[in-house]
């Protein structure tokens, strides 16, 4: 018996807040949904809990910073996402949980965002890569500071750039987490795709270091092609969504 079919995610939204733990977690798949979205008119924010400078290992860490945020940034404009923010934990070894949530609550309330993105905290990527430390604390701390985000009573000191006290957010529809062993839900990705590529392209520097790399185009048609044999046959990059009430 095979797995079953995934649902579509819900589209009858505004506005998400992607929070993901380096430059390049969104492009490995999530960045071609985004490319949908924002071509019908939704805001998809970025915020990048790391600069990456331990990315590169031929490069020095402030050298990798200067020149990911401008890959970064290069990805973001191939996708429509004019938002681009980062928190500053260390790369490769993100350890502050607490920190780390607040920062989340912080955002959210700020963004006020009808949908979070993040990447999965299992343990194992599809296909059976082992998911990687910073990948797995930061999928966790954003789910709980999703719900840190929503309660008056936890974070109660949070304040906006302006110092504004941020007010508690319980409007996030649902979490959807990216690189999924156990997903749930899908998005078609025909007409995107290709913008999803592109921006996977615009990490030149970081792909270049690592000899092992398949071609992006490569990659993610076979994401979207692996995804479509439970979507019906479209090309689709699927989701594990957290909390949505059906």
């Amino acid at each position: 018996m095979g797995e079953p079919e995934l649902k579509p995610m819900p589209e009858d939204w505004d506005s998400a807040l992607a929070i993901v733990a380096h430059p390049d977690d969104m492009e490995y798949g999530a960045s071609a949904a985004v490319a949908r979205w924002t071509a019908q008119g939704k805001t998809v924010s970025y915020l990048l809990v790391t600069r990456g400078e331990a990315g590169i290992d031929t490069m020095a860490p402030e050298e990798t910073i200067r020149v990911r945020a401008a890959e970064q940034r290069a990805a973001c404009d191939a996708v429509g996402v004019e938002s681009l923010e980062y928190l500053d934990h260390p790369d490769g070894t993100i350890h502050d949980v607490m920190q780390l949530r607040r920062d989340v609550a912080a955002a959210v309330r700020r963004h006020r965002p009808d949908v979070v993105l993040t990447g999965s905290p299992r343990d194992f990527f599809p296909g059976g890569m082992y998911n990687m430390a910073d990948h797995r604390v930061v999928g966790y701390a954003v789910l709980d500071g999703v719900r840190d985000a929503a309660n008056r009573w936890v974070f109660t000191d949070l304040t906006g750039p302006d110092g504004e006290v941020l007010e508690p957010w319980s409007g996030v529809r649902f979490t959807a987490l990216g690189g999924s062993t156990e997903p749930t839900h899908a998005v078609d990705v025909t007409d995107s795709i290709d913008a999803g590529v592109a921006s996977l392209r615009a990490h030149q520097a970081y792909l270049a270091a690592l000899d092992w790399h398949p071609d992006p185009e490569e990659m993610i048609r076979s994401f979207a092609t692996q995804d479509a044999e439970r979507f019906g046959g479209r090309l689709a990059i699927a989701f594990e969504v957290i909390g949505l009430a059906e």
